[in-house]
């Protein structure tokens, strides 16, 4: 009777124990799971995690016509650092240029409930003339950046900003922003007006943002709210105002600018993309604050000169500094076909493309030193991408009609390669 007691004492010790170590087991391969998963969304959106600053990718080397290669380093502090304050910076420098550029900032919460921020930054750099940033964008963040590697006409900014973001509704984010900045275009630019030309310009800026994501589906739980599923359409709109007379402000403006976009069908099978953005601006507005349509053609003879990489949503065939408005739309139709399902790891996906760009300038003649023409007869072109033939690269073909159809064939033509990554 003792003997088969022990035996079973034995047995039963033994099957704890690798229920115990099956468990343990388990456990960690669960939260090395969670640890990967969580590194590699990181590394997603553009941070290289340490234990309490997140370095920025975004600055390690970039390369565009003016700066040419851009390199540096930036970050962030994470929540390990404080969940209720955070600090932020970087330093790049360009090479062509010989000039350092930088920012720093941080942030304080005041509240966790409607995730809202108070954010204090200084900065010293570079921004492309005629584009058009969403302050509710808050981080764009791609591996590559086909457009940046074109660009020539920038102007120099040191702005001084403070900003407040808030969770109106889990589907509603708001930002607002004062900024204070002296702009220095880097090209030989004036703005004329009231009998006066000047070439440098001092703002006071305040812009409102809303981002609105009605059929996004989002899950309340212990730890916060997570949204499970994207929801279209999401819509973006924001008002921007220049004062005259605050801070040493020299020029009055104001601008409204609106996207939108629509997704259908099966992301994993055959969908479509609609993406519309407008712009208007009044007042004494400079063309470092005007619109430019995102194009994306470099100005030399050939088609295979002008070979370069293909934008996510910019127009191909569109010459850089072709046009500026101020007031815009653009219209831009994606159809994703089927993959072809040529084996497991090669499943090439093409792409049907039209674009549409109308605008006019009201009164062009008070930019000084710099020629572009109107966008008011309409602008088209279309084409295809096959994406994904090796490691992320394809190929696009996109082809220039209509109003603004040039004499030599090969000057609508604009044939370059693709890059698409996800993690």
């Amino acid at each position: 009777m003792l003997k088969r007691f022990i035996f079973l004492l034995f047995v039963g010790v033994s099957s704890f124990g690798n229920s115990q170590t099956d468990y343990i087991t388990e456990t960690t391969i669960q939260q090395d799971s969670l640890k990967k998963r969580q590194f590699l969304q990181s590394i997603g959106n553009g941070y290289f995690p340490s234990k309490y600053f997140n370095a920025d990718l975004r600055y390690l080397i970039k390369y565009n016509q003016y700066e040419g290669v851009r390199t540096g380093l930036g970050g962030v502090t994470n929540s390990a650092f404080s969940e209720k304050y955070r600090l932020n910076t970087y330093v790049v420098y360009g090479f062509r240029d010989h000039r350092f550029k930088y920012s720093f900032g941080g942030g304080f919460r005041v509240s966790e409930k409607t995730n809202s921020w108070v954010n204090l930054s200084y900065t010293d750099d570079l921004q492309e003339t005629g584009s058009t940033k969403f302050l509710t964008d808050g981080r764009f963040f791609q591996f590559f950046e086909p457009r940046l590697l074109n660009i020539d006409l920038f102007h120099r900014h040191i702005t001084k900003a403070i900003s407040f973001n808030h969770e109106i509704h889990p589907k509603l984010l708001s930002e607002t922003e004062f900024s204070v900045s002296n702009i220095l275009p880097t090209y030989r630019y004036a703005y004329q007006f009231n009998n006066t030309t000047i070439s440098s310009f001092d703002l006071s800026i305040a812009k409102v943002a809303l981002q609105w994501d009605p059929f996004n589906k989002i899950i309340a739980s212990e730890t916060g709210k997570t949204q499970t599923k994207q929801g279209y359409p999401k819509f973006t709109l924001q008002y921007t105002k220049s004062f005259n007379n605050l801070f040493k402000s020299n020029l009055e403006f104001s601008k409204v600018d609106f996207r939108t976009l629509y997704k259908f069908g099966d992301e994993n099978d055959t969908f479509s993309e609609i993406t519309l953005v407008s712009g208007i601006a009044n007042g004494n507005t400079p063309i470092t604050h005007l619109y430019h349509a995102y194009p994306n053609n470099i100005t030399k003879e050939t088609i295979l000169q002008r070979f370069s990489v293909a934008g996510l949503n910019s127009f191909e065939t569109m010459y850089f500094n072709e046009f500026f408005s101020d007031k815009f739309a653009t219209v831009q139709f994606k159809h994703f076909l089927r993959p072809f399902n040529i084996s497991e790891r090669f499943k090439p996906q093409m792409v049907l493309i039209t674009r549409y760009a109308i605008g006019d300038m009201a009164q062009p003649e008070r930019h000084q030193n710099i020629s572009f023409n109107s966008l008011k007869k309409g602008y088209t072109e279309s084409g295809f991408e096959l994406n994904k033939l090796l490691f992320g690269f394809g190929i696009s073909f996109t082809y220039r009609y209509g109003a603004y159809h040039l004499p030599q064939i090969d000057d609508n033509v604009a044939f370059k390669f693709t890059f698409n990554v996800t993690l």
